[in-house]
């Protein structure tokens, strides 16, 4: 794993809830905020990406991008807060969030976190690094891709396909240089990858599964990145 953590079954079981749709309007908004071209925000042309490919409607992302780009009388003050901490069995986690409640949401993370232990900033983060992650399938040999793409690094992916990794300046144009060469990119974002993920038996892993879906299921939870085998 090392990167970024996805629920099992999450997408059908958020989408009943609707929780998947509200996390990917929140990413347009926050990314709308800085342009709502998507031909010069990097940000937003991904987050509207992700929307349609979860089958987001268009009128939904347009209202997204207008709230977030300030063309709406309705505030939309999203704001990106980053926990760090340990879950269970000393399993190393970093939670990203986008709140308009700080108050809000930091009690809320406390208390999830009760099953682990909550860090101060930079208590964690030291032990993993900042990367561009594409997500990708294609009939191409993956390390060929990978070179002429300008990816750093690649590995295979959960669903069979192939997870390049980038700096995080250079994720849009890896992204469109893999699309150039007729790959189909699933996923491209930010993520945070361990360094030194750490190994745990199938007890203890399923005992960290229910602590990142608890955290999961919290309306404010945007990503979860775990240093975990």
């Amino acid at each position: 794993m090392g990167a970024q953590w996805k629920q099992k079954g999450r997408e059908e079981a958020a989408n009943a809830k609707g929780k998947i749709m509200s996390k990917l309007a929140k990413e347009i908004i926050v990314a709308a905020k800085t342009g709502a071209d998507t031909s010069t925000n990097a940000r937003l042309r991904m987050a509207v990406e992700a929307a349609k490919k979860a089958s987001m409607t268009k009128e939904t992302i347009e209202r997204a991008i207008k709230k977030g780009s300030g063309q709406l009388d309705e505030a939309a003050n999203y704001e990106t807060v980053t926990y760090e901490g340990f879950g269970p069995h000393k399993v190393p986690v970093i939670v990203e969030c986008l709140t308009d409640n700080k108050n809000r949401t930091g009690p809320n993370i406390r208390t999830l976190f009760r099953k682990g232990q909550l860090a101060n900033s930079g208590a964690i983060s030291w032990d993993f690094v900042r990367l561009g992650a594409i997500e990708a399938t294609g009939a191409e040999d993956a390390e060929v891709a990978a070179i002429e793409a300008g990816a750093q690094d690649f590995e295979a992916a959960d669903d069979a396909g192939t997870r390049f990794y980038t700096e995080p300046t250079d994720l849009d144009a890896v992204q469109k240089a893999l699309a150039a060469r007729k790959w189909n990119v699933t996923s491209a974002q930010l993520v945070w990858k361990a360094k030194n993920p750490v190994e745990v038996d199938a007890t203890a892993r399923a005992e960290v599964e229910a602590f990142l879906g608890d955290l999961d299921d919290d309306d404010d939870v945007q990503n979860i990145f775990v240093g975990l085998k």
